[in-house]
């Protein structure tokens, strides 16, 4: 599965206007699903650090609990309100759970100081960008996968 750096070396120029949405709100929306099947939105804060997209959570906490049980993720860049909004970036793949205490406390920061925490790296399946076009009158949304590569959807 795909990292950050394996992403951002098949697709630069779409890694650096995804990343540019990911760092533009430290406030981000993550869906897992639920123990019965429905989907969970949780609000959560990522990070890319050794070339790899992470995020934390508090111990047990129900997205945690969410993605042990089932790793799927879809990620939602923060949006901004029209007329300011630039875009949003959309990732979805699976997570792998990292357990190495250092890397957890290094990562984690102080929430790792306040007790245990989680801690995910997030493997890439699908990345998005989807923005407005120069025009002003339709959305170009540019999209990449491991098997397809990079594309483009543009709508009026």
């Amino acid at each position: 599965m795909p990292s950050w750096s394996d992403f951002e070396a098949a697709a630069p120029e779409l890694a650096v206007l995804v990343r540019a949405r990911l760092d533009a709100h430290v406030h981000q929306t993550l869906a897992t699903v639920r123990a019965d099947g429905g989907p969970r939105i949780s609000g959560t804060e990522s990070q890319i650090a050794d070339g790899e997209l992470w995020i934390g959570s508090m111990w047990r906490a129900r997205k945690a609990l969410d993605l042990r049980r089932d790793p799927r993720f879809a990620l939602h860049s923060g949006s901004d309100d029209p007329p300011a909004w630039q875009g949003d970036a959309k990732l979805a793949g699976v997570v792998e759970e990292v357990t190495d205490e250092a890397t957890v406390k290094r990562l984690n920061g102080e929430a790792a100081a306040d007790g245990p925490s989680h801690l995910f790296r997030l493997d890439l399946r699908e990345v998005s960008h989807v923005a407005v076009n120069d025009a002003g009158d339709g959305l170009v949304i540019d999209a990449w996968t491991p098997q397809r590569g990079t594309w483009r959807i543009e709508r009026a």
